[in-house]
């Protein structure tokens, strides 16, 4: 990212200090459960490509993994809200710039008779405290009640402290195109292929386990981050879920 973040590019080293003693809830969206399992489908496996190379710039590779996004039978809607929510992780330049890329696969596969499911849309929820919205999320994320404001940093910044609780939290994990399983999956994928953001790494570990996300998945991100990353941030990843590194 350039020396100028956006605000809420900045939200990703805020949460950091958030999650570290979470317990295990059952978050969902909608009235569908997580599902609990070991392997990662398709569409899994696509949104965590898809979220590795936006958060690491790689256009080329991101093609790649839309397209095979798309062919999994993911939504223009779920791949569009992926890459928005990209932005609180990785910046707005590069969330813009995967957005971009996918606009541009759409067309081309368009223009060779290829008709993607656009999938249902949403209308952000009007009115309201968007702040306690989003502080009952990040509750059901973490299983640790959330203090009003955030102890520390929301006490020394309380605009920084609104906009994690009524933005990313409220305006985007709570949109239910994605579940929040997916959303850490997006996140954690992002996280992991990015340096210096470990610790944020560790608490979103930790919610994408609340979500039933398990330790066999986890390991399989490693292993895609080791393929289409690099190695050396595929094992942050083994090591902060107790996996042995590959040398």
């Amino acid at each position: 990212m350039s020396s100028r973040r956006s605000i809420v590019g900045l939200l990703a080293g805020v949460t950091g200090c958030l999650f570290m003693g979470a317990t295990i809830v059952n978050a969902q969206t909608g009235n569908s459960p997580v599902a609990q399992g070991t392997a990662l489908n398709p569409q899994e496996i696509a949104l965590i490509s898809i979220s590795a190379h936006t958060a690491t710039g790689n256009l080329q590779a991101l093609d790649t993994a839309l397209r095979a996004g798309l062919d999994a039978g993911l939504t223009v809607n779920e791949v569009k809200a992926a890459l928005e929510q990209l932005y609180a992780y990785c910046g707005f330049p590069r969330s813009l710039n995967g957005i971009n890329t996918l606009r541009t696969v759409i067309q081309q596969r368009q223009s060779e008779g290829i008709r993607d499911k656009v999938g249902p849309s949403h209308e952000p929820i009007e009115g309201g405290d968007r702040y306690e919205r989003g502080r009952a999320t990040l509750e059901k994320l973490t299983g640790v009640r959330q203090l009003k404001p955030a102890p520390g940093f929301g006490e020394f910044s309380p605009e920084i402290d609104r906009f994690l609780k009524e933005h990313l939290f409220a305006d985007i994990f709570d949109n239910p195109i994605l579940t929040y399983q997916q959303r850490e999956l997006v996140t954690i994928a992002a996280l992991a292929s990015m340096t210096g953001v470990g610790a944020q790494l560790n608490a979103h570990i930790g919610m994408g386990r609340n979500t039933g996300i398990t330790d066999a998945q986890l390991v399989r991100i490693a292993d895609l981050i080791d393929s289409q990353v690099s190695r050396s941030q595929a094992n942050q990843l083994r090591q902060l879920i107790g996996k042995p590194v590959v040398p």
